[in-house]
């Protein structure tokens, strides 16, 4: 019996034995990754998600007419000077003027598009606290017509690139 015993005894310490080394081995548990926290995403009414667009629209088509309009603005001052140097012909003449009259309608088109933006954030209740950022672009719009008007084209298109500039002042403030 005592062989047994020694047996027994034996093969317990085995067992303890293997327990120990199995649980050396084993990695201390690491804590749970951290959950960023949860963040509602806020859905803004639609009024200001059109507005949103809409000032982006008129941002696009204000910058592509001052980048398109820029080099006919110089080429109209340049004719401009040479028909008061007797340098330009009548037909010349008569061209140039038909291409200072299509230069003041679209400043014209610009201008009552960025009237009626500006108006639309004057009368929705939605949009008033985001007035601040879009007052004065009808009257910049004006500004730009009267220039050309006045002759002096290259610098209509000066006043619609403080427009670009105004509308994209705007944009980084009305949420998406």
């Amino acid at each position: 019996m005592k062989p047994f015993r020694n047996l027994i005894a034996a093969v317990s310490l085995m067992f303890v034995a293997f327990a120990a080394d199995a649980a050396a081995q084993k990695k201390p548990a690491k804590p749970a990754p951290k959950k960023p926290p949860v963040t509602k995403t806020v859905v803004q009414p639609l009024d200001v998600r059109v507005a949103r667009e809409k000032v982006e629209i008129q941002r696009d088509n204000v910058n592509g007419f001052a980048d398109k309009l820029l080099p006919i603005a110089q080429s109209i001052e340049i004719l401009d000077k040479a028909a008061a140097e007797k340098r330009l012909g009548p037909d010349g003449v008569a061209k140039n003027e038909g291409t200072k009259q299509r230069f003041i309608a679209i400043l014209r088109n610009s201008r009552n598009d960025l009237t009626a933006l500006e108006s639309e954030f004057r009368t929705k209740p939605v949009l008033q606290k985001y007035l601040p950022n879009v007052k004065g672009i009808t009257e910049q719009a004006l500004a730009a017509e009267n220039t050309a008007v006045a002759g002096e084209f290259v610098k209509s298109i000066d006043i619609l690139r403080e427009i670009v500039i105004k509308l994209t002042d705007a944009l980084a403030v009305i949420p998406k």
